[in-house]
C-alpha cells in the first residue's frame, strides 16, 4: 500500500546523501518534496501541514546542522514525525476489572467488520484469552451466517440467536451476550454491528443505542484503508455520532495509496490498534506506529518478522536443527529442508516475509512476482523421493532424477536444480550454525558483502606487491618469514591466521567431482 509514498520518500533522501552540510534552500526543497509526496499519497491537508512544519523546525535546528551526517539526521527526523503522525506508541486493548470485556465494532457497511471480529477473536484466544463473537448486524442479508461461518474457522465461540436478514433486535441480543457470556466463562464479547452503504442518521442511532445497553470497554472503529481521505470524514463524523476509543485498519494489503493510515489518528485524535494485511485470519496484528514507519521509509520490520518466527518456530526443534548442523554439513538432510521449508511457509506470504527485510524495497518488483507455488513444487520434488535419496542426495543419479520428476510432475533440470540448491544451503547453514557468518549477504554485519566486496577479496587474494628495490625485497621476504615463524604451524604454507587454506586443504566430497 505504501509502495509509491516509500519510492518517493527514498528519491528524496537520495537526493541529500553524499552533502557535507545541508543549506536552508536544501531543507526547503526536501520539505516540498515531502509534502508532494504525502499528498500524492492522499494523506489529509491538516496532517501533511502538521508534518512538514515538524520536520522543517528541526531540520532547520542544531540536531541538523551540527550533525556529522546531515542526510542521516534528516531521515531520522521524517522517521520520527512519521511515528508520531501515526500515534505514537502501540496503544493496547483496555480489559475490564470485571469480565467479560465488551468490545463493539462499527464501521460503514463493507469496511470487513465481520471478517475481522474472527480474526479479532483468533488474535485474542492466541493471547490466551476466550472470546466470543455476537452477531448483531441483523440488517444485511446473510451476515449472522457469514459470522457463523468466520468464528468456525477461527476456533471461537459464536452468540446468534436470532437468523438476522431483518429479523431480530439487535440491541436485545447484545444485552443477552453478556449474561450468556457470564454464564458460560467467556472474558471477552466482541459485538459485530450493522453498517451502512453511507454515513445515515438510523445507523448511527442503533450504534448509539447498543454502546447504552452494553457499556463497552473498547469501541473500536473498523475503516477500510483503501477509501482515502474519505475515512477522515466517515471517522469524525462516528467520532461525534456515537464515539470510539480506537481505530482498526482493514484491507491494508490493498494497491490503494495508504492516506487514511497515515491521516486518522492525528484528526481524530484515536490511535490505531490494529491492522488486518490480508484475507487470511492470521494476516492481523497489533498496529505498531514506529514499525510502520520503519516500513514506509524502506528500513523493514525486523521485530514484526521475529515475532511471527516466535510464533511459528519451536524453541525445541530450532534448538535440535542447530545441534545437528553444527556435527558438519552431511547430518541435514533433505527431511530437515522440506520441515523448515514448510515452517516458513507457516509465517505466511513469503512476499510479505521478504518485504519485512530491511532494503528489500530496492527489489520489491521482483519480490511482488515471486510464485509462492514454487515452494510447494519443491515439496512435491522431495516427497517423490526415497527415505534414502533424502537422507543421501548424492545417490540420486540420472534414472533416479527422471522418476522423481515423473512423480513430481516437474522437469528433470528442476530436480537438479533442487539438489544443488540443496547443497549450498547446506554448507551455509552449517557454516553460520559454527560462528562462520552467512556468505554474499550485503549490508549486514558478520554475513559478507556483496560485489564491491567480493571484489576487493579478490584483491586481496592477489598479494602485495614486491617492490621494485632488491634490497627492500630482502627485507620483506626477511620480515614476513620473522612472522610466519612467530605464528606457528596455524600460518604459512598450511594455512593463515584468517582460516584460508593451505597445500594440506582437503576439498569436501562434493566438490572433487568438479576437479576431475
Amino acid at each position: 500500500m505504501f509502495d509509491t509514498l516509500s519510492d518517493r520518500l527514498a528519491a528524496t533522501f537520495k537526493n541529500l546523501r553524499g552533502k557535507g552540510r545541508l543549506s536552508e534552500a536544501d531543507i526547503d526543497a526536501t520539505a516540498r518534496d515531502i509534502r508532494i509526496a504525502l499528498l500524492e499519497a492522499d494523506v489529509a491537508l491538516p496532517a501533511v501541514r502538521a508534518f512538514i512544519k515538524q520536520v522543517k523546525d528541526r531540520a532547520l535546528g542544531a540536531e541538523v546542522s551540527q550533525a556529522l551526517n546531515p542526510a542521516q539526521q534528516v531521515i531520522k527526523i521524517v522517521n520520527d514525525e512519521l511515528i508520531t503522525i501515526l500515534g505514537g506508541e502501540t496503544r493496547r486493548l483496555r480489559f475490564a476489572k470485571q469480565p467479560p470485556t465488551v468490545i463493539m465494532l462499527a464501521g460503514l457497511q463493507g469496511a470487513g467488520k465481520t471478517t475481522l471480529a474472527g480474526k479479532l477473536g483468533q488474535w485474542l484466544q492466541k493471547q490466551g484469552h476466550t472470546p466470543l463473537l455476537v452477531a448483531c448486524d441483523l440488517q444485511r442479508p446473510n451476515a449472522v451466517n457469514q459470522l457463523s461461518v468466520v468464528a468456525e474457522r477461527a476456533g471461537v465461540a459464536v452468540f446468534a440467536p436470532e437468523p438476522g436478514n431483518g429479523v431480530g433486535d439487535p440491541v436485545k441480543v447484545a444485552q443477552d451476550s453478556l449474561a450468556y457470556a457470564r454464564s458460560q466463562q467467556y472474558d471477552i464479547v466482541v459485538v459485530d454491528t450493522a453498517g451502512r452503504l453511507g454515513i445515515d442518521q438510523e445507523m448511527m442511532q442503533q450504534a448509539a443505542d447498543i454502546r447504552d445497553a452494553v457499556h463497552p470497554d473498547e469501541i473500536l472503529f473498523v475503516v477500510d484503508a483503501m477509501i482515502g481521505q474519505d475515512a477522515v470524514n466517515t471517522a469524525e463524523a462516528f467520532r461525534d455520532g456515537v464515539g470510539f476509543d480506537g481505530v482498526v485498519l482493514s484491507k491494508l494489503d490493498g494497491d490503494a495509496r495508504g492516506g487514511a493510515a497515515l491521516s486518522i489518528a492525528h484528526v481524530t485524535g484515536k490511535q490505531i490498534m490494529f491492522a488486518s494485511n490480508g484475507e487470511k485470519l492470521d494476516d492481523f496484528d497489533a498496529f505498531h506506529p514506529d514499525r510502520m514507519a520503519s516500513r514506509i521509509l524502506g528500513m523493514g520490520d525486523m521485530l514484526s518478522l521475529i515475532e511471527k518466527a516466535e510464533q511459528t518456530f519451536s524453541q525445541a526443534e530450532a534448538e535440535k536443527m542447530a545441534a545437528k548442523l553444527a556435527k558438519g554439513p552431511k547430518e541435514f538432510t533433505l527431511d530437515d529442508f522440506l520441515q523448515q521449508m514448510e515452517q516458513v511457509r507457516k509465517m505466511g506470504s513469503l512476499s510479505k516475509l521478504l518485504g519485512m527485510l530491511p532494503g528489500m524495497g530496492q527489489i520489491k518488483d521482483q519480490i511482488n512476482n515471486l510464485d509462492e507455488r514454487d515452494v510447494d513444487r519443491t515439496a512435491a520434488i522431495i516427497k517423490s523421493m526415497t527415505p534414502a535419496e533424502r537422507a543421501d542426495p548424492h545417490i540420486i543419479n540420472g534414472s533416479r532424477r527422471a522418476r522423481i520428476a515423473k512423480g513430481s510432475g516437474v522437469e528433470v533440470s528442476a530436480v537438479k536444480s533442487l539438489v544443488e540448491r540443496f547443497f549450498d544451503a547446506r554448507k551455509m547453514m552449517s557454516r553460520m550454525a559454527q560462528g562462520g557468518g552467512m556468505p554474499g549477504m550485503p549490508g549486514i554485519p558478520g554475513m559478507g558483502g556483496g560485489p564491491g566486496r567480493q571484489k576487493k577479496q579478490q584483491k586481496q587474494a592477489k598479494g602485495k606487491r614486491q617492490s621494485g628495490n632488491p634490497m627492500k625485497r630482502k627485507a620483506d621476504a626477511a620480515a614476513a618469514a620473522a612472522r610466519r615463524e612467530q605464528q606457528g604451524p596455524g600460518a604459512g604454507e598450511n594455512g593463515n591466521a584468517f582460516g584460508m587454506p593451505g597445500e594440506d586443504f582437503e576439498l569436501p566430497d562434493e566438490f572433487k567431482k568438479f576437479m576431475g
